[in-house]
């Protein structure tokens, strides 16, 4: 079984690509694309804060007055952490912010992504994207006719004239099947793919 994506700006198609089914045509799964999209948030941050506890801050080594007489408060250690340059109580410490999840899981949420965009006609095909030069005015051109505040265009080979003809594009973002993500396409109001990317990530969420 095959679902049909349109075609825009394309000469060489009837209008329409035939995708398969068992890709593009998964059912919705609001709960498995929320953890796709918080994994791969959660993946990205850094986890390098690092803070120091009182045994690892400099000084504290002696008792900074007597115990009595002075007229100040009892104190042990100049590394307490109510001092000034003191320890952490709770110091932060590198740690990963990576979540597990499994492969067959990661493909059926985003393919369920894939799904939902071709119902709600985000996802169309066209061979007829990149420029003939680097000059941002000619995707410019291209894309006139493409409504959405964000777009992404998935193209099975990064080539220059398209990706510096991008980059000076705040809405467009290019990707290819191997670097694409849940993020990108969940935030992309429209997505246009290749007709050779569409068959790789046939291939890849198979």
């Amino acid at each position: 079984m095959s679902v049909q994506i349109p075609a825009i700006n394309d000469q060489d198609s009837a209008g329409v690509i035939d995708v398969s089914e068992a890709v593009f045509g998964q059912g919705f799964n609001e709960t498995l694309i929320h953890q796709l999209v918080t994994k791969y948030l959660a993946t990205a941050r850094a986890g390098t804060k690092a803070q120091k506890t009182r045994a690892e801050v400099a000084g504290g080594g002696i008792k900074p007055w007597r115990q009595k007489g002075t007229g100040r408060a009892r104190a042990g250690t100049m590394s307490s952490p109510i001092w000034r340059s003191g320890g952490v109580t709770f110091a932060a410490r590198p740690r990963s912010f990576d979540q597990k999840i499994n492969k067959k899981m990661y493909k059926v949420g985003v393919r369920s992504i894939l799904s939902e965009l071709l119902r709600k006609g985000r996802l169309v095909a066209s061979n007829d994207l990149s420029p003939a030069t680097a000059k941002t005015k000619e995707l410019v051109q291209k894309l006139k006719n493409v409504d959405g505040k964000r777009i992404l265009i998935v193209t099975d080979s990064l080539e220059d004239n398209l990706v510096l003809a991008s980059r000076n594009i705040p809405y467009v973002e290019v990707a290819t099947p191997a670097s694409l993500n849940p993020v990108a396409l969940v935030a992309a109001d429209k997505v246009i793919a290749t007709s050779t990317a569409l068959k790789q990530i046939e291939e890849r969420l198979a």
